[in-house]
């Protein structure tokens, strides 16, 4: 049982790695596009502070995970297995493709498949599903709509202010711009794999009640940290590039408004998609210019990505699990 678990941990961390990896473009799409940082500088200034975010924010959404969507009695290793698969599968094909999806609704798709299998629909709680749904719809919504009320301030503020003057002044404010949003990514998206091996430990005995250990709280960090490292540049060039024409001003307005969205929806235990979040708030900042700014072709194809996330991973989990069940 514990070379299973070992593996199952290895794999949950991978996962964590690639939604690293994919959502690094959400953290960074912004200053890459406006050229405040290279893409090397700027892939290590989003994976300090993926880290650091271990030391602020509480376990709320890994609890959530762990315990908020699927009953944790019925959750085995090679449950968690498949539904590791559906969301890892889901998560590469559209990484490899450049469309910015939700990793954690990837993974929520990945519990619901094997919990239908196993339990029917008694299994899932269905006040999870609904608030995690809900904020499908609300976080890029509230996302466009603190990202349209920034740039308008702004625009107000800098109304009689050079364009140089202000590109130089947004350039400098959008690094720390960059790390509140980095902060508020890791905060979130760290947890979910956190939730996962929580429960994991619990349902082999080797925690008494689902909780997330120190240990994999740091290993979960550290996971998320290195995939960002890596980029995942198509990824980026679809929101920093294809979506709109960013300027620093723009950039900086899309990021803050980003980071209050998932740093309050994480106090609040929700695992939301910043990659959601972050288009919401990215064409809040292009819509104050005319409608016509956002490239609303780019935006129809990510919206379809989100729509089939949870379906798809969903179905595949349930494949998976099905197939497990043969050689078990």
């Amino acid at each position: 049982m514990l070379t299973l678990v070992v593996i199952i941990i290895v794999i949950a961390l991978s996962f964590d790695f690639l939604n690293g990896m994919n959502d690094a473009a959400n953290s960074i799409a912004t200053i890459v596009s406006t050229k405040v940082l290279s893409p090397l500088s700027a892939v290590i200034w989003a994976a300090f502070f993926n880290f650091a975010a271990a030391f602020i924010f509480g376990h709320h959404v890994a609890e959530t995970i762990g315990k908020g969507i699927v009953e944790p009695n019925i959750v085995e290793p090679y449950f968690l297995l498949a539904t590791l698969i559906g969301s890892i599968f889901w998560v590469y094909f559209c990484t490899h493709y450049g469309l910015p999806i939700s990793v954690s609704h990837a993974l929520i798709g990945g519990l619901i498949g094997p919990a239908l299998i196993k339990g029917g629909t008694s299994v899932i709680y269905a006040s999870g599903i609904i608030k995690i749904s809900a904020f499908i719809v609300l976080s890029p919504v509230i996302g466009l709509l603190l990202g349209y009320f920034f740039m308008i301030i702004s625009m107000r503020i800098f109304r009689n202010t050079s364009p140089y003057k202000v590109d130089s002044i947004s350039r400098i404010l959008q690094l720390v711009s960059s790390a509140f949003f980095s902060l508020a990514h890791g905060g979130n998206d760290a947890q979910k794999t956190m939730g996962i091996i929580a429960v994991l430990l619990y349902s082999t005995g080797y925690i008494d009640s689902v909780h997330v250990p120190f240990w994999v709280v740091i290993a979960a960090y550290s996971t998320i940290s290195l995939g960002t490292l890596t980029g995942g540049w198509k990824v980026i060039r679809t929101l920093g590039v294809n979506l709109t024409d960013l300027k620093p001003i723009g950039g900086l307005c899309a990021e803050l408004s980003g980071a209050i969205t998932i740093i309050g929806s994480t106090l609040g235990g929700i695992p939301v998609s910043t990659t959601h979040t972050i288009t919401g708030s990215i064409i809040g900042t292009g819509i104050t210019k005319r409608l016509s700014a956002v490239r609303w072709g780019v935006a129809k194809n990510v919206a379809f990505a989100w729509i089939f996330t949870i379906p798809s991973s969903m179905i595949i989990s349930m494949i998976a699990y099905w197939i497990i069940s043969f050689f078990i």
